[in-house]
């Protein structure tokens, strides 16, 4: 299969020595691979160069401050768009996400090539207990969002984008920049008409004893989503709904 339409993105925020790790596993499977890093402080990206002189498809992408998950995707997917990319799989730069499944959601996204393919997570007995139960009332608001199925996790960020509809989406508003990113995204896309494919994708949480990097602060970013359903909800019930009736009807 082709690569050159299909990137690897890599957002990338002081995730420390779990970055070098990432990055080399993608490049096991993917050849062009590039890594966004959003105004990292800790020098996790200097051992990136590595990665430049080895293979001529990698590429760093450093941005002068941080904006944000979203903001991070966001640039890498213009750059990429202009280089002549038409998809992006994204992935987190912890190491919780299935670079062994890259190959199989870039095939997905050939085979389906106006689709969002999502992942949905596979979790194991390390997952925290807290966590699985927040994401059952994400699911349950998005599903309310989309009127239906077709988001099976919208936190989960492994997932492969039409960069075109995914720039024009954010392009129109300054939202979807940090940890409402992945839902946003999801729901939004799903409201254009942009059919779904859902893969289950293993994940893994790293502890912080292992190298593990979590930059989510409970009650910041917790209200983030409370804001995020909020105005998804509002504008759904205002004025959305009959173009999301339509499109949804229309993509089945």
């Amino acid at each position: 299969m082709s690569q050159s339409t299909h990137l690897v993105l890599i957002p990338s925020y002081n995730t420390g020595p779990r970055l070098v790790a990432t990055v080399h596993e993608a490049l096991e499977r993917w050849e062009h691979v590039w890594v966004v890093v959003d105004g990292s402080t800790d020098g996790s990206d200097h051992a990136l160069d590595y990665f430049s002189k080895a293979s001529p498809n990698f590429r760093v992408l450093r941005l002068p401050r941080n904006s944000g998950k979203g903001a991070a995707v966001l640039a890498g997917a213009e750059e990429a768009k202009s280089a002549g990319y038409s998809h992006a799989l994204v992935m987190d730069a912890d190491g919780q996400h299935p670079a062994s499944q890259i190959v199989e959601f870039m095939e997905s996204s050939r085979a389906n090539p106006k689709a969002l393919i999502l992942g949905k997570p596979v979790f194991g007995s390390d997952a925290p207990t807290i966590r699985l139960q927040g994401r059952k009332i994400s699911v349950a608001l998005v599903h309310f969002e989309i009127f239906g199925a077709g988001i099976n996790d919208p936190l989960f960020g492994f997932r492969v984008y039409p960069l075109a509809p995914l720039i024009k989406i954010m392009s129109r508003n300054s939202f979807a920049r940090r940890y409402d990113f992945d839902p946003e995204m999801a729901v939004r896309l799903v409201w254009s008409g942009r059919p779904t494919v859902n893969i289950p994708a293993n994940c893994r949480y790293i502890s912080l004893h292992d190298g593990g990097v979590s930059h989510f602060h409970y009650i910041r970013d917790n209200l983030r989503m409370v804001w995020l359903h909020t105005r998804l909800i509002t504008e759904l019930l205002l004025w959305r709904w009959p173009s999301v009736y339509r499109n949804r009807h229309a993509s089945k």
